[in-house]
């Protein structure tokens, strides 16, 4: 989902954009504003991926508003006016609409603005996982204290006092002394979940789920319903 503000100073044009904003399902209107000014206040106290700018308003151009931000959100300009189109594109403007604007054109603009999020998000994912890939966490075991790598982590089981961390098949599970909201605030929250009050599992290790069971290896491990809303929206489900 794309959180949208619309900056344009006519009232006609502002309701033609949010009007083609409600027609797109990843489209999130957050604000009408009716000038710059009252855009950098929208930018300053929520987190906006996209803004629909008109270029000429009085006061302060859409060129000028642009300009003025140093981590600008990515634009699809609105405007009337053609002569405005390569300034737009050397401030690196995803889009440039002319007015009236043509449903079709507006959602080939805003696709290529989802196109360029999901790049730049998955990036991000890409670099996170890479980091978690490499994290560690140290728990008391055989009266020593056990370096484990999170990635190597299947699912951790809750045996009233203690935990048994289960890693790959290859490695013996580590038993240690420690509560279940213990373990679970030492591992990732974006790599591990909770999904029964005795069971946290590593959500890249999972190979399948049916009827309320995650399937790891050859665990079966369920999922109460407590957690199931939360995690199933987690897995986009």
């Amino acid at each position: 989902m794309l959180n949208c503000i619309a900056v344009d100073d006519e009232n006609l044009a502002l309701d033609l954009i949010e009007d083609n904003i409600y027609k797109v399902p990843f489209l999130n209107l957050v604000k009408r504003c009716k000038n710059p000014f009252e855009a950098m206040e929208v930018l300053q106290n929520q987190e906006i991926d996209l803004i629909f700018l008109d270029i000429q308003m009085p006061g302060i151009t859409g060129v000028q508003f642009l300009q003025s931000l140093t981590n600008s959100p990515m634009v699809i300009f609105v405007t009337a006016y053609k002569q405005y189109a390569l300034e737009g594109f050397n401030l690196n403007v995803i889009d440039y609409l002319l007015k009236p604007i043509d449903f079709e054109r507006f959602l080939k603009a805003v696709n290529k603005a989802s196109d360029l999020y999901n790049l730049k998000h998955k990036t991000l994912v890409i670099e996170n996982v890479s980091e978690l890939k490499n994290s560690t966490i140290f728990v008391n075991a055989d009266y020593s204290l056990i370096k484990i790598r999170t990635d190597e982590i299947t699912y951790v089981e809750g045996l009233k006092d203690y935990v048994k961390i289960n890693l790959n098949s290859s490695v013996k599970p580590i038993v240690t002394r420690m509560t279940m909201k213990a373990i679970e605030e030492k591992l990732p929250s974006s790599e591990f979940f909770r999904v029964h009050k005795s069971f946290i599992v590593s959500l890249d290790k999972i190979e399948s789920i049916r009827s309320l069971k995650i399937k790891i290896g050859n665990a079966q491990i369920p999922v109460s319903e407590s957690y199931s809303e939360e995690f199933f929206k987690l897995i986009g489900q």
